[in-house]
Formats: structure tokens, sequence, C-alpha cells
């Protein structure tokens, strides 16, 4: 039985190192580097470098950055997180809505986001460093976009019952435009609507159709597939991508294996092999082998995200992601959850993955649970959020972003392995709600 774990308090996570703690531990550094130099030193020796400052500068006083979007307000936000435990604002950057989604390209140089404005667009940026983030443009969608992602020739946007394929400028990285001064028209329409229908609410927790339609859009590691998660319809869309184009061919409509999954993302092993589809009202992670270039799927495995016991109806699962630390041969899964309400907090759930990417069952097919290495307990419901996003390894420690829109946070968390913990948060500016983060 794996222990159920709080979050830690914020006077134990974020307190600041004071001037006095960092001249005692600098001083103990100083005498066993000393020692080490007395002992060891040979006789003839140029004088003493800056090797040991240099070395602790690119483990644990080295800058991360990462770029959060909002559910609600016209910013984008760059933080700054130095091992091990100091996050703070370094950026804010006017944006033309909020942005619930972003991709960053593998050069960081674009950056891809939805924003929710009327009538409904995605947006592209241009990175010129962590603290200045220029708009190249925007294109409009048929309906509110759940998610973005991109290869070098297209933009591919999911949302409802539609969806959008627009063609990247290769010289700008913004949107192709079919005349100047033009808006943007999309490479190619996706329509997802079938003998299901859509069943939007049209309330404030359907999101523009996007909890009862298509919610995101995942290319494979060699950009030959797309992977379109419909909560609605209850299925994966496959499609097969012209290299050339970057246009689209359906390959199939893959349903669930339960009948009240409602896929909310999928995100591809390194290797191509396997897709971990999240299970928005279920709570299941399931693993599905691929053919065909990553457009036929077989499902193989599952995983319940939540602990034993609890009721999968007060829930709903946000995320799911492989870890970086160990490169094409990713070692663990990662994947979160939301509490419907308020009073119910959410979770962050550790498992182990074997060298090909299913999760690792110890050799005995349906024992994959046993897979679980830790579960944390997140401090709030999430809100719309609690999205988790791995980001740098430092001295043997994983750490992931969290952010949550209920409170405004943005944590970062610390795997080493064994546990996993808050390490820092941050909170955004007075009513903006944490919604996705992309590290640079």
């Amino acid at each position: 039985m794996h222990n159920r774990r709080t979050a830690l308090q914020p006077t134990t996570t974020t307190r600041p190192i004071s001037v006095v703690e960092h001249l005692v531990v600098d001083s103990c550094i100083f005498r066993h580097v000393l020692l080490a130099e007395l002992l060891y030193r040979p006789q003839l020796r140029p004088p003493p470098s800056t090797t040991v400052k240099f070395q602790k500068s690119r483990t644990m006083s080295e800058s991360h950055e990462f770029v959060v979007g909002t559910f609600n307000t016209p910013q984008l936000y760059t933080i700054s997180f130095i091992p091990p435990s100091t996050l703070k604002i370094i950026a804010r950057h006017h944006a033309v809505g909020s942005h619930s989604w972003l991709h960053l390209q593998p050069d960081k140089k674009h950056l891809y986001a939805t924003a929710w404005t009327e009538p409904p667009t995605i947006v592209a940026y241009a990175v010129e460093s962590p603290t200045e983030i220029r708009m190249l443009g925007s294109a409009k969608c048929a309906s509110r976009s759940g998610y973005v992602c991109a290869s070098e020739k297209a933009v591919y946007s999911a949302g409802g019952a539609t969806g959008e394929a627009y063609a990247i400028d290769p010289t700008t990285g913004g949107f192709v435009a079919t005349a100047e001064g033009k808006d943007a028209e999309p490479l190619q329409k996706l329509d997802f609507v079938d003998a299901c229908g859509q069943r939007d609410s049209g309330g404030v927790m359907d999101f523009g159709g996007l909890r009862h339609g298509a919610h995101s859009a995942d290319l494979s590691p060699d950009g030959k597939a797309l992977y379109v998660a419909d909560i609605g319809r209850n299925c994966i869309w496959t499609y097969a991508v012209d290299q050339e184009t970057g246009k689209l061919t359906l390959g199939e409509k893959h349903i669930s294996p339960r009948s009240h999954d409602g896929p909310r993302h999928v995100w591809p092993h390194p290797s191509g092999q396997y897709v971990y589809s999240l299970q928005e009202h279920s709570s299941m992670v399931d693993v599905f082998e691929t053919a065909e270039n990553g457009t036929k799927l077989k499902h193989v495995q599952g995983v319940r995200i939540i602990p034993e016991g609890e009721d999968e109806k007060q829930y709903w699962a946000d995320e799911v992601r492989t870890s970086f630390s160990n490169g094409d041969k990713p070692k663990y899964l990662y994947a979160s959850t939301r509490g419907l309400k308020e009073e119910r907090k959410g979770f962050v759930a550790v498992f182990k993955l074997d060298e090909q990417g299913r999760i690792d069952d110890g050799g005995k097919p349906g024992q994959e649970q046993d897979a679980l290495l830790d579960m944390w307990t997140t401090p709030t419901s999430g809100g719309w959020a609690n999205a988790v996003q791995p980001g740098p390894t430092v001295d043997g420690v994983e750490y992931l972003a969290l952010t949550d829109s209920e409170s405004g946070m943005v944590m970062v968390l610390g795997w080493d392995g064994k546990r996993i913990d808050e390490v820092a948060r941050v909170r955004l500016d007075e009513g903006a709600g944490a919604a996705t983060v992309v590290w640079l």
C-alpha cells in the first residue's frame, strides 16, 4: 500500500534562506574545499581557479525559466526557478486574451497558445528571451480551442466540435496569411461531430464545449501521427500527417476501454511505440501500443491515478507526462487529478516505466498498479488546472511545475525517485488563475 501524503505547508517549503544562512553554508563549503586542497594539491599547481564555484552554479544556482498562461487574464508570466527552492516572477507579458494552453517549439524560439477571445483564436509569439516575448499574429478558430501543438509545417488546434491546422510561415514562425493584411485561413478544418453529436451545456464549467468534445491535439515524436483526445465522444481520433504539407488524413476513431472514460490528453512515449491516454472522467491512464506509423492503437494497460476507495465521480483527471531525466527512455510517468469541488483536493501520482515504455508490472500482467511509486495530495482542488509539467533534473532531483487556478499559485515539485514533495511556490497577480506551463 502506498502512502498518501499532503502538501507541505508554505512556511516549510518557501521560506527564503537568510543571508546569515548563506554565509554559514558557504563557509562550510569553503572549509571542505580548502581541506581537500591541502591534502591533495600537487607540489606544482596553478593558482586556485573558479572550478568549484562553476560546478556549484551549474547544479544548485542555475536559473531555470518557464512561461505560465492563465485562464482568465490577458497576461503571460515568466517565472524563474533556482534549485532547490527559489521561485519568483521575473516578467509579465501583455497578451491578447487568456491563454489556457501553451506549446513551445523545440528550438524554444516560437510559442503558440490558445486564446479565449471573442471570436476564439490561437496566437503565435516569438520568444526573444525569457523576459521578452513578442506577438507574431493570430488565427481565428471555429470554436474555443482547448489545446495546440505544432510541427515545423503547421499548428494544430482542437476544441469542442471542431479543430484546425494552420500553416506556419518558415521565415517568421507566424501563421501563413492568404493575402497581405488578411487573417490566416486554416490549412485544413476538422469536424469531430458524428452520430454522438455535441452535448454542450452552455455553462461556465463547459468551457465552450471542451468538456463535451475534443480537448487536445498531440503529435507523435516523429511527427507522422496526430492524436486528438475527445472527451464527449469517448475516443481518440488518430490522423496521418503529410510530411510535406502538414495536412491530415484520418486514421481511426479509437473508442476508449470503458464507456465513461472521457479521454482528455494523449501523450506519446519518446519511442512512439506507446501513447498514454489520460481519462478525465474515470481518473485512469491507459497505455496503447501503436502501429501503422502511430495511426492504429491497441489497448495494453491501465492504471488508476486516485487512491483506492476514492469515488472517481468526485474528480476530473487533468494531465499525463513522462519524465525527461533519462533521455529517450523515461523511467517515470506523472499523472495529475483535480477535485471537482474546492473542498476536495487533487493528486499527483508517479508510476515506474520499463525500458520499452509500458507501466512496469514486474513481469506480472495485470499487476501494473503495483508500479505506483508515490501519490501526493495537492494543496487545493487545483481548480481548472493542477497541470503538471516536468522540467530540469538537478543533482538527481527531477523538478516539475504544477499550476493551480483555484488560488492562482504556481508550484515546483521535487521527485528524488522515492517521494514527491513541494519545494517552492509563488502566487500570480490577484485574480489570475494559473493554467499551464512550458519550460524555456
